[in-house]
């Protein structure tokens, strides 16, 4: 697997077809307007799904252009099988900056939940989007990141797979936690404040981990996890 550095990353939603990519909308703009590129420019465009592809513009129009690829680099999802499982924070600035990150340490898979004592209520899925498109184009990823909702703890545990939880009081560190790669695993973090009794009680006790001696606010545990997975 090679490795790109100092390089501007496009997304084109539309992948590879016919052997032609298409750039629009933002990316569209900030290559045309911003980065002032033009017909026969190199373009790395990746297609979310594990492709970069080293590109030359071919068609510059007004509102797209047409790339054609001369070369192609693919990697692999070596997370796919990890979902961060996570509730709103009541400063939407530190859930978003969790996120971000999360996607620039290589994490693809997002559940938002509604934790028993999460206090802001309703879901900006569109804002989200658009904040894991950027992480994953800046950090030269090239799976795109996907966020889905959930609405409570108990319908995380329906899903296939482990649940390991986060809790300071728990026995064991992050340290202990090995991850199989045939498995699904959902690591759920608390609010403010934590999870709850009940919360606590739909897991293992052998599926709980603390993640620092000291208490940690919820955006630096979701960050410290992915560092340290």
């Amino acid at each position: 697997m090679e490795s790109l550095s100092d390089i501007e990353l496009f997304y084109s939603p539309y992948g590879n077809i016919n052997n032609e990519i298409i750039i629009d909308g933002e990316d569209f703009s900030h290559a045309a307007r911003v980065m002032r590129h033009k017909t026969g420019d190199t373009l790395f465009i990746t297609d979310g799904k594990g492709n970069i592809y080293k590109t030359e513009i071919k068609i510059m129009g007004k509102d797209a252009l047409t790339a054609v690829p001369v070369k192609t680099f693919i990697y692999e999802n070596s997370r796919k099988n990890v979902f961060f499982c996570i509730p709103k924070l009541k400063n939407p600035d530190r859930f978003e900056f969790a996120l971000e990150k999360c996607v620039e340490l290589g994490f693809t898979n997002f559940i938002v939940y509604e934790s028993k004592r999460t206090v802001t209520r309703g879901d900006k899925l569109t804002r989200w989007d658009k904040i894991l498109v950027s992480a994953m184009k800046q950090s030269l990823q090239s799976h795109l990141p996907v966020i889905k909702t959930a609405a409570s703890l108990k319908e995380i545990f329906s899903y296939e797979g482990e649940k390991i939880g986060f809790d300071q009081k728990a026995e064991h560190g992050l340290s202990a936690f090995n991850m199989l790669p045939s498995v699904n695993y959902y690591l759920v973090f608390g609010p403010e404040g934590g999870l709850d009794t009940f919360e606590l009680g739909l897991f293992n006790k052998s599926n709980l981990f603390n993640i620092a001696e000291n208490r940690l606010r919820s955006e630096t545990a979701i960050i410290k996890a992915a560092s340290l997975l």
